[in-house]
C-alpha cells in the first residue's frame, strides 16, 4: 500500500495502480527500461494492472518479468470498459495513468488520475479529467514514489 498524505485533503490509501498500455507506459508496442524498473518498484507497494485492447498484440512480451496483471479490453467502448474496472477496484484506493480519450473516465473514478504527455500525444479529453499532468510515463511513476513531490502538487 501506498498511504499518500496530501496537505488539505483526505490521506488516500493506494492500493492499485492501473496503467494503459499504448501511449501511456509503452511506445511503439515497447516499455522502456527506466519505466520497467519504476513499474518493479511500484509492484513491491501496490497490485499494478495494465489495461489494453492489446492493438500491437505483444503486450505479454512486453510486460514479461513486469509485476503487472494484464487486463484484456474485449468490449465496443473501453472507455466505459476502463471506468468500470477501476470501479471494481474500489476507486477510493486506485492510481490510474493514461493519456487517451478512452482513458477520461477512467482518470475521472480513480482517487487521482494521472495524464501523460508522451510522443504518441494527449487527448484533450484525458487531460481535463485527470489531477495532474506530466511530460513522461517516467515522471508520472516518480512522483508517485516520492511523497514530498504529490504533497507540493497537491496540496490545497
Amino acid at each position: 500500500m501506498i498511504k499518500m498524505e496530501i496537505p488539505g485533503r483526505p490521506v488516500l490509501e493506494i492500493t492499485h495502480l492501473v496503467l494503459d498500455f499504448n501511449g501511456t507506459i509503452a511506445k511503439d508496442g515497447r516499455i522502456h527500461n527506466k519505466v520497467k524498473d519504476a513499474i518493479s518498484l511500484l509492484g513491491k507497494k501496490v497490485t499494478v494492472h495494465v489495461l489494453t485492447a492489446d492493438t500491437r498484440g505483444n503486450v505479454s512480451e512486453a510486460t514479461k518479468r513486469l509485476p503487472v496483471q494484464i487486463e484484456a479490453l474485449r468490449g465496443e467502448n473501453t472507455t466505459l470498459e476502463k471506468a468500470a474496472f477501476v470501479r471494481s477496484l474500489g476507486k477510493e484506493h486506485v492510481i490510474a495513468i493514461g493519456n487517451g480519450t478512452n482513458d477520461q473516465q477512467m482518470l475521472r473514478e480513480a482517487a487521482l488520475g494521472l495524464c501523460v504527455i508522451e510522443r504518441e500525444g494527449t487527448a484533450t479529453p484525458a487531460l481535463l479529467a485527470s489531477d495532474v499532468v506530466f511530460n513522461s510515463i517516467l515522471d508520472a511513476l516518480r512522483f508517485i514514489l516520492k511523497p514530498l513531490r504529490h504533497q507540493a502538487t497537491l496540496r490545497t
